[in-house]
């Protein structure tokens, strides 16, 4: 062995915890989680989701407790997702935007509750519509953009005048960002941000997701508006166009199989950009862990830093209150 070839010796920087933890490039942190929930109506009520284990649907009373843990934990932001009852669905989502509805009274609450929490709403038709898509659709089953749009206002303002902190389009309406922050801003509401999903895949993990809200279109697929998953540049001309609109930070879903999409995202923007580790993902580790083929807490903590690594600021998990116990 040549003299000079004991001079490159990367291992040395290895050698102990101490020196590993000083030359980490990737840390994360609790500040880096939003912790998605499900909301549904009753009192009392926890059910736990069978296809997402540790993950339940609350009534508000009792999400309004697991919001005040979150808290304490260290976890500054929620993302709110509604579990609408069949009986308030129909082919318009026009529940969507009723001003004493299950999402605004929840606002209202978490922020009347938790001041000082971050409280981001979802904005798009599935939990709302009978047919479970995501913008307004005609009689041949063909998504309508420019109706979908008029639409998802109401839904956003609705949401501000509730107290919402950020709504998060996540329809994949052409279009939708602009028309929301106009609206926002028309209606004084200049301090509400988005969060747009702005490359938003049609992807096989969204699973688990659907069978919390019950919201499974009934018909088709949702692959006219959600991004084709062998495409990467499209996703920067999303992104492009929802900057240019007024989005505040951007957010690709899924997260786990795009972490080059996050990556080319991070070099093209100087927005914070979001990643959502998904249903599936999440029900992938649970379920492995809970055959004893992995070590679930290692698992987690280096699936999330493989997101951040990638260049997520953000990240959307329902891990988010086991990461926040592991890292405290």
């Amino acid at each position: 062995m040549s003299s000079q070839s004991l001079l490159k010796r990367p291992r040395r920087l290895r050698r102990t915890e101490t020196l590993r933890r000083m030359v980490r490039e990737t840390i994360l942190t609790v500040d880096d989680l939003i912790y998605p929930v499900f909301v549904m109506e009753g009192e009392g009520e926890k059910v736990e989701i069978s296809s997402m284990p540790g993950c339940y649907r609350f009534s508000l009373d009792l999400l309004l407790k697991e919001i005040t843990e979150v808290s304490q934990l260290g976890i500054n932001a929620v993302a709110i997702f509604p579990v609408i009852p069949e009986k308030d669905k129909d082919e318009t989502g026009s529940e969507s935007y009723n001003q004493q509805g299950l999402v605004q009274e929840t606002v209202k609450a978490i922020k009347k509750l938790v001041p000082e929490i971050i409280v981001i709403t979802d904005v798009a038709l599935d939990p709302f519509t009978t047919h479970g898509h995501d913008g307004l659709a005609d009689e041949n089953g063909i998504i309508l953009n420019d109706p979908t749009i008029e639409v998802l206002v109401k839904m956003a303002l609705s949401q501000a005048e509730a107290g919402t902190d950020f709504v998060a389009p996540s329809d994949m309406m052409d279009g939708r960002i602009g028309a929301i922050r106009q609206a926002l801003d028309a209606e004084g509401y200049i301090n509400v941000g988005i969060l747009a999903y702005s490359a938003k895949y049609a992807s096989a993990y969204y699973g688990p997701f659907r069978d919390a809200l019950d919201s499974a279109p009934k018909f088709g697929d949702k692959k006219t508006y959600q991004m084709d998953a062998a495409n990467a540049k499209e996703a920067l001309k999303e992104i492009e166009l929802d900057i240019a609109e007024g989005a505040d930070i951007i957010m690709v879903k899924p997260a786990l199989a795009y972490l080059d999409i996050i990556c080319q995202v991070k070099a093209a923007t100087n927005l914070p950009v979001a990643a959502y580790n998904v249903s599936g993902e999440y029900a992938m580790i649970k379920a492995a862990a809970q055959k004893g083929w992995v070590d679930e807490k290692k698992v987690i903590l280096e699936t999330l830093t493989s997101m951040k690594r990638a260049g997520a600021d953000l990240i959307l998990t329902y891990f988010a209150k086991e990461v926040a116990l592991m890292l405290s």
